[in-house]
């Protein structure tokens, strides 16, 4: 999303969120290590392919982007980021019995934290603008449709 949003406002927040979503990545690689737990390979592979995949909905568009591509991708995002904020809050309670730094999660937990309030309001402005120009459109075309059904039915 951050390359799809270049030269745009949201550009610097996303190009952030990526950088800070590779990082934790990372922290999540060190993490399982820390804890003896296995990358499942497959699983990966799978998800990253689903990823791709799902960008080849139906959208009645070839090779541009739908409206909606933002919002789904935006809320497809803040859910990934809930969902890992989740693993450190549960990971925050192992901390003191597993070997993890309990203030190393804590710092994890806030920026994911952090993280899902950035895309949420990413997420609304999308969801302001795409919903908004299509309601705007939709009313214009409506009046139009209307204006000429009224001048039809009244006309001599």
């Amino acid at each position: 999303m951050a390359r799809t949003h270049r030269g745009t406002p949201a550009e610097a927040p996303l190009a952030d969120l990526a950088e800070e979503i590779a990082e934790d990545r990372d922290s999540l690689r060190e993490t399982m290590t820390a804890l003896d737990v296995p990358a499942r390979w497959p699983r990966v592979a799978v998800s990253r392919l689903a990823e791709k995949a799902a960008r080849f909905k139906h959208n009645g568009r070839l090779v541009s982007r739908s409206p909606l591509s933002d919002v789904l991708e935006l809320e497809a995002m803040r859910l990934g980021v809930e969902g890992i904020a989740s693993l450190w809050r549960s990971l925050g309670i192992l901390a003191d019995t597993a070997p993890l730094d309990p203030a190393a999660v804590g710092r994890l937990l806030e920026r994911t934290e952090r993280q899902a309030t950035v895309l949420k309001g990413l997420r609304v402005e999308a969801v302001d603008r795409t919903f908004a120009a299509t309601t705007t459109a939709t009313t214009a075309a409506a009046r139009t449709s209307l204006g000429r059904a009224r001048g039809a039915r009244w006309a001599p």
